[in-house]
This record gives C-alpha cells, sequence and structure tokens, in this order.
C-alpha cells in the first residue's frame, strides 16, 4: 500500500486551498443540528432545545464581551460562545469556519519571512523610541516621580 494512502479506501489524501505542503485537509462537518436524535424527532422539544443553547450561547458571549473591558479572557470566551451557538446553528457554523479560516490565514503570513523581518524591525524602532523619549524625560526632569514631591 502506498505510505500516503488511507488504509480503509486506498485514497490519498488531499491537501485543501490554503494548507500547507504536508498537511492533510480535514472534512468539514456538515451544517446543521447536532441534538440528539431523540430531541430532533420532535418539533416542540427540538425548539425548546434551540432556545436553551441560544441563551447559554448568548450568556456566554455576554461575559466575553464584558471581558473586553474587564480582567479575562474575552475573545476566547467569546469564541466559546459561538461554539455553543455553532452546535446548533448554521449561521453560527458559517462564522466560525470563516474565522478559523482567516486565523490560519493570518498564521501563514505571520510566518513568511518577509512579514517577520518587518515586524521585527517595526517593534526595534519603536523600542529605539521609547528608549528615547524615556532618556529625554530623564535627562529634562531627572528621576523624581511625581508622588515623591517634598513641597
Amino acid at each position: 500500500m502506498n505510505a500516503q494512502s488511507d488504509e480503509r479506501d486506498g485514497t490519498a489524501p488531499v491537501a485543501g486551498p490554503g494548507s500547507v505542503a504536508g498537511d492533510v485537509a480535514e472534512p468539514e462537518r456538515e451544517l446543521g443540528s447536532r441534538a440528539p436524535a431523540f430531541i430532533k424527532a420532535s418539533k416542540p422539544l427540538h425548539l425548546s432545545w434551540q432556545v436553551g443553547v441560544f441563551a447559554v450561547g448568548l450568556a456566554v458571549v455576554a461575559a466575553g464581551v464584558a471581558m473586553l473591558v474587564l480582567p479575562g479572557p474575552g475573545w476566547l470566551v467569546i469564541f466559546g460562545g459561538m461554539a455553543i451557538w455553532a452546535t446548533e446553528f448554521v449561521w453560527a457554523q458559517l462564522v466560525l469556519r470563516w474565522t478559523r479560516r482567516k486565523v490560519t490565514e493570518a498564521a501563514q503570513k505571520a510566518l513568511d519571512p518577509k512579514v517577520r523581518r518587518r515586524n521585527i524591525m517595526l517593534t526595534v524602532a519603536g523600542l529605539v523610541i521609547v528608549a528615547v523619549l524615556v532618556g529625554v524625560y530623564l535627562w529634562k526632569f531627572g528621576l523624581s516621580l511625581p508622588w515623591n514631591i517634598s513641597e
């Protein structure tokens, strides 16, 4: 058997668009509800399940939005709430797929040697500017801090 074939059906894995050489594209899940079959069988039960999933996801997203200004991992919690919604709603699944694709593209772009070199040069330039400003402050005012004034 070929070393790169799938043992179950003998076909070689196919890399998806935007994937790195050697990466195997994982098949995307079907869109739609992932509720258990007995819940999907009853329309009122499925609707109440969706309302519950929406309420829990909304609470998690709201907590994440609050954490954007308060201490905490705001964006991580927001994406967690979106993942909760994605268990039931197609629109949330599409948003998560788009987000995952954009994050992967940004990570690949950040690994580009030209982009990394530019980012390092900008960081060094910023640090030099900050060092010059601190030096000018210390030269002009010395090391007397505002809260240690004896007057």
